[in-house]
């Protein structure tokens, strides 16, 4: 039985806004307060959905979350109305107003984390929605997540979808941004690599100075119980805590893997050495050879590498063998990552293709083209067993496509988050996307 990767790509919501909620998220905080444009935003993300697609890679859409969240809202004290607690939440905290607003589910390689059947102890698909309680903005996510999970991979013979962990820092997850699983091929039996950014019960352990670490090792551990991993083939590695003060705030800002090739900056990790003999280790397990590709600060900085998102790419594997490297416009317009991916193309070896993407919208507010995309091995069972209607074809791109002219602004600034009428949009804008995909009961919006 064959298997692929799908790509599930967050669906851009028509609330998308510049409110520079992510503290340590450099490109979030520099934009903070601007108008953004919802609607271009979701095109560019349905773009390269479709674009991908239509060459043949396995792509899926993720639909985003019911905004405001008048729960939250109103769990905080605001009381009333909706109208009610809209003019008051802004008027006494526009901070709350914006996290009940934020569109950041867009990014899905934070919704979860995933392990597919080939590596789980029961033979399922295992995945656990991201707590993200290191940001208000993102804390609540992950109960729609679990529903919108939940609804897709309904078939609980194949499908296993666990709730968050528990919302404390001592288990803060941020999701599929700090995993990665290398292997042969997608359907071989594979290393899952965790990257943790801080020890939550070990006081004395590095950690970051200047920005928070969002993942701990604790949480990393925790969720290989949950998928019942082999701990022969489940390694567990610490980020660099100097350069999440350079606004590495995820492992994807800084490497990205893709069958056995890990594309990385030597900065990444707190020991690079380590992390690569314990990969290097598990692997000889599994029958594969880990194949590195090593950017030297020499080559790119650090700070050319979260200005570019270089390492926020895609890395898909062609038909032919070699792999693709997707990445924003951005790599283009820094001069010392263009210049290096010009030889990274030419040199030989494993990636031998450059897919550019206008990704703007997103790029402003902190997210390149990995953090758009969840990753889902599944086996040609499995894919059937999933809701056929979240698929990526020419017919739902178009249907999409005039779903976002019908009902997204092209503009919105943070006084417009006070509108009652942006909120009554918004739900009316949901209401006939579960039409669309086919997910009846998606959203609770009553």
């Amino acid at each position: 039985m064959s298997t692929r990767e799908f790509n599930f790509d967050g669906l851009v919501g028509p609330s998308h806004n510049y409110a520079g909620l992510s503290f340590g998220n450099v490109a979030s905080f520099n934009n903070v307060k601007s108008a953004s444009n919802p609607r271009q935003a979701a095109l560019q993300g349905l773009a390269k959905m479709r674009a991908l697609a239509a060459r043949g890679f396995a792509q899926g859409v993720l639909p985003p979350q019911a905004r405001p969240n008048f729960r939250l809202l109103r769990s905080l004290g605001f009381t009333g109305s909706d109208a009610d607690v809209l003019a008051r939440a802004y008027k006494e905290s526009p901070v709350i107003l914006a996290s009940a607003y934020s569109a950041s589910p867009m990014w899905t390689a934070n919704a979860a984390t995933v392990s597919p059947s080939r590596d789980t102890q029961d033979g399922r698909v295992h995945f656990t929605p991201a707590n993200l309680n290191n940001k208000l903005h993102r804390s609540h996510e992950h109960v729609q997540s679990g529903r919108a999970l939940r609804a897709i991979f309904h078939d609980e013979v194949r499908f296993a979808v666990h709730d968050a962990l528990p919302p404390t820092p001592a288990f803060g997850d941020e999701g599929a941004a700090n995993h990665t699983r290398l292997c042969r091929e997608h359907g071989a039996d594979a290393v899952e690599l965790f990257v943790y950014g801080r020890v939550e019960f070990d006081p004395n352990a590095p950690a970051p100075k200047r920005y928070p670490a969002r993942q701990t090792l604790e949480a990393s551990e925790a969720i290989a119980r949950l998928h019942g991993l082999p701990e022969a083939r489940t390694v567990f590695v610490q980020q660099n805590p100097e350069v999440i003060d350079q606004g590495v705030f995820h492992n994807d800002v800084i490497a990205v893997g893709n069958a056995d090739v890990l594309f990385y900056h030597e900065q990444a990790f707190a020991d690079e050495q380590g992390a690569l003999l314990k990969l290097r280790q598990a692997l000889d397990g599994v029958d594969a050879e880990l194949r590195p590709i090593r950017v030297d600060t020499g080559m790119v900085s650090v700070a050319d590498a979260v200005q570019s998102y270089l390492f926020n790419s895609q890395l898909l594997s062609k038909p032919d063998g070699k792999m693709a490297l997707v990445i924003p416009r951005e790599c283009e317009e820094n001069a010392a990552v263009a210049r290096y991916l010009q030889g990274l193309v030419t040199g030989g070896g494993p990636v031998d293709e450059l897919v550019h993407f206008d990704l703007r919208q997103s790029m402003r507010n902190g997210g390149g083209p990995a953090c758009l995309r969840l990753r889902v091995a599944l086996t040609d069972e499995e894919a059937a067993a999933m809701r056929q209607g979240v698929i990526m074809t020419e017919d739902l791109y178009h249907r999409l496509v005039a779903w976002v002219e019908k009902h997204y602004r092209d503009q919105l600034a943070p006084q417009d988050l006070a509108d009652p009428a942006l909120a009554i949009e918004i739900a009316a804008a949901l209401e006939e996307l579960e039409r669309l995909l086919g997910l009846p009961g998606l959203y609770d919006l009553n």
